[in-house]
């Protein structure tokens, strides 16, 4: 069997509403509910485990999904919607855009507990060529 990422835990102030941000905004389900993780599936069937942990415990992470088109206008129509924070660039110094880098769409933004999330149509470097 080839290597493969099946899960991540994600240290939240609060798993439920991170869990529930997360999921709501890509249009994914939560999964399941066990212990202290709530699990969000992601289409490649590796999930995030939101766990709530102390907030001085939280280091903020950098989590990057490759999303359709159609997924990104959706995420993004969202985002404007209910006025959340974006940038087009990862230093925040583009506040309330996004990018087109390699020919695609990208945001970035934060959830609830500070990670910084970052939506893409493209992958960095363009599409492999075939």
């Amino acid at each position: 069997m080839p290597v493969q990422l099946n899960h991540t835990i994600v240290h939240a102030r609060d798993n439920r509403e991170s869990a529930a941000f997360f999921a709501d905004l890509l249009g994914l389900d939560i999964t399941s509910e066990w212990g202290p993780f709530i699990a969000v599936a992601l289409d490649n069937g590796v999930t995030l485990d939101f766990a709530t942990v102390p907030a001085e415990h939280i280091t903020p992470q950098h989590y990057a999904f490759l999303v359709s088109d159609a997924e990104f206008d959706a995420a993004y129509e969202k985002i404007t919607t209910r006025s959340l924070p974006h940038w087009a660039d990862p230093h925040q110094k583009h506040p309330g855009e996004i990018n087109h880098n390699d020919g695609g769409k990208g945001v970035y933004l934060l959830d609830p507990t500070g990670h910084a999330m970052e939506l893409i149509t493209v992958p960095y470097g363009g599409w492999p060529q075939r």
